[in-house]
C-alpha cells in the first residue's frame, strides 16, 4: 500500500521550501545588486574617458587645491577614481553662485589667464558646459575676459609699491583699504611700508571704521569741509600752560 507523509512530513516540506524560495530571493537580489554595481561603473569609466579626452588639447594645469598640499598625489586607483568623479558631479551639481566663486577663487589666487577648458581641468568647473555660469563669470565685475581667456579684475590696476603710491597720491580724500586689498599679493605689506616710511597716512573712518589711505604729500592740496573748519574755529585752546597740564 502507498504511504501518504505524516504531518511532520507536511511541516518539514513546507518549511525545506520557503528556505529554497528565501534562499532564491537572495540569490536574485544579489545579482540586481551586482547588475547595478556593475552599471554604475561603467558610467565611471566612461565619464572619466569623456574628461580625459576633452582635456587632451589643452596644456596641463596643475589641479586647484584651496589647502595648496606640497605633497604628490598617490597613485590613482579605480576606487579614487570614482570618489574623484562624485566630487567632480557635486561641484557640477553647486549652485551657479558657488561654482563662480570657485573660479574667481582660482583666478585670484593664481593672478593667471584661464581658457574655459583650463578652468574646467584645475576647479572641475565645465564653463563651457553650463551657460548660465557662463555668462555671469564673463559679465561678472572682478573677472576680465578677452573673448578666449578669463583673469581677475581688482578696482584699481595697480602691480607694484610705486604705482599704489601713485594712485594713493591721486586721491587727495583718502582712498579705501579695502578697495585696494586684492589690487596684487603684497599690498597690504607695502601699505604697511608706505605708512612707515611717512609717505601715507592709514586712518579710520569714523562712520564705517574701515581704514582710510591718505598721501602725505605738502604738495597734494587737501580740502576740508565747512563744518569742519568751524568746528576747529570753536575750539578754545587755554592760554596757561598750567591749564594745558591740567587739560592733559
Amino acid at each position: 500500500m502507498e504511504k501518504f507523509p505524516n504531518s511532520c512530513d507536511k511541516k518539514y516540506m513546507k518549511m525545506a521550501m520557503f528556505k529554497h524560495e528565501e534562499l532564491f530571493r537572495e540569490q536574485m537580489a544579489l545579482k540586481e545588486s551586482l547588475d547595478k554595481f556593475k552599471k554604475q561603473q561603467e558610467m565611471c569609466q566612461t565619464t572619466l574617458s569623456s574628461i580625459k579626452a576633452n582635456s587632451k588639447p589643452t596644456p596641463r594645469v596643475t589641479p586647484y587645491n584651496p589647502a595648496n598640499a606640497k605633497s604628490a598625489a598617490p597613485a590613482v586607483k579605480f576606487s579614487s577614481d570614482t570618489e574623484r568623479l562624485q566630487h567632480i558631479n557635486s561641484i557640477r551639481k553647486a549652485p551657479v553662485g558657488a561654482q563662480i566663486k570657485r573660479v574667481i577663487n582660482l583666478l585670484l589666487e593664481t593672478r593667471q589667464a584661464f581658457t574655459a577648458e583650463q578652468i574646467n581641468e584645475a576647479c572641475y568647473v565645465d564653463v563651457n558646459a553650463n551657460k548660465a555660469v557662463f555668462d555671469s563669470l564673463r559679465n561678472n565685475l572682478k573677472v576680465y575676459y578677452d573673448g578666449k581667456r578669463f583673469s581677475y579684475k581688482s578696482k584699481y590696476d595697480v602691480k607694484d609699491k610705486s604705482q599704489l603710491l601713485k594712485l594713493i597720491r591721486k586721491f587727495a580724500e583718502g582712498i579705501a583699504v579695502i578697495d585696494l586689498k586684492d589690487a596684487y599679493p603684497s599690498v597690504m605689506d607695502d601699505l604697511e611700508a608706505l605708512k612707515a616710511a611717512g609717505e601715507i597716512w592709514l586712518l579710520s573712518n569714523f562712520d564705517s571704521q574701515e581704514d582710510i589711505a591718505y598721501p602725505n604729500d605738502p604738495r597734494v592740496p587737501i580740502r576740508f569741509d565747512d563744518d569742519l573748519k568751524q568746528l576747529f574755529r570753536g575750539i578754545e585752546l587755554p592760554r596757561d600752560m598750567i591749564d594745558i597740564e591740567k587739560d592733559l
